[in-house]
């Protein structure tokens, strides 16, 4: 059997943040990555520093609130940089909603966010591939029970998306597509009605992490609209280790960049 890497994950806010009016930006401990260390480490998320530790999902490799070039757009207010520790266990999915809602509790300490957008680098070549079509015992299912936290949501959240996947000079992720949307549509889940999934150029945001993280430049890139139960990191975490399992699960086994916004299309298509 071989072994499957750990991988890195990475997520970048984009929108407005409005700092609390009495936090000190000065204060060491309370810049993004303190604080991030800090959260992670009080839900037991996090691997300690140290020769041999254990326990946690992911080491801290980095995170910061510096801005990119004035002409991306929308603005980035914050991003978040970890290290798997070890290879994600068989069955089980990509942390990603921990991940992104540690990364939730750390903006709200810092600010008022107004998120427009995110990108997340999701280590997908650290899934172990599905040797079968059953749902018994692997990553969705687990998924799908999960998502009993969004259940009875105010219907007035649910609010149309629109997703990229990019596997940058990686084309399997296209050729993966069809099926990918087929067997989505099969699952009794409502957290995400996926209404398309197709072979794109479309650009919501231009990938900003190093391209040895994964295999960028950005090139093979499909994208997908539909309806979030609600436009929130935490089920946006959710749909984001989805659709890293449908991938591992139809042949993808490098890292994906997940991409997702509101959709522009007219109010009267809300679910």
């Amino acid at each position: 059997m071989s072994i499957r890497p750990a991988g890195t994950m990475l997520v970048s806010l984009h929108g407005e943040l409005a700092p609390h009016p009495w936090r000190d930006p000065l204060v060491a401990s309370s810049d993004a990555y303190s604080l991030f260390t800090a959260r992670a480490s009080a839900m037991g998320w996090l691997t300690e520093a140290a020769q041999n530790a254990t326990g946690g999902l992911w080491g801290m490799n980095d995170a910061g609130q510096d801005p990119l070039p004035e002409s991306s757009r929308p603005a980035r207010v914050a991003w978040f940089q970890v290290s798997l520790t070890t290879p994600v266990p068989a069955g089980r999915p990509l942390p990603v909603q921990a991940f992104l809602s540690c990364a939730d509790d750390v903006v709200a300490r810092i600010g008022a966010l107004r998120l427009e957008a995110l990108q997340v680098l999701l280590p997908v070549q650290s899934l172990e591939a599905p040797t079968d079509t059953s749902s018994q015992g692997s990553a969705v299912m687990t998924l799908l029970q999960d998502a009993g936290w969004f259940a009875d949501g105010d219907p007035h959240l649910r609010t149309r998306v629109r997703v990229t996947l990019d596997g940058g000079q990686d084309p399997s992720i296209r050729s993966a597509a069809p099926e990918m949307l087929r067997w989505m549509r099969e699952l009794d889940q409502d957290v995400f009605s996926c209404d398309s999934l197709t072979v794109t150029d479309d650009v919501i945001l231009e990938p900003t992490v190093i391209d040895e993280l994964w295999l960028g430049p950005a090139c093979h890139r499909v994208a997908l609209r539909g309806t979030l139960a609600e436009w929130s990191l935490d089920a946006l975490g959710w749909l984001a280790a989805f659709l890293a399992d449908a991938s591992a699960r139809h042949g993808v086994g490098t890292p994906l960049m997940f991409t997702a916004a509101r959709s522009r299309e007219p109010d009267s298509l809300t679910g």
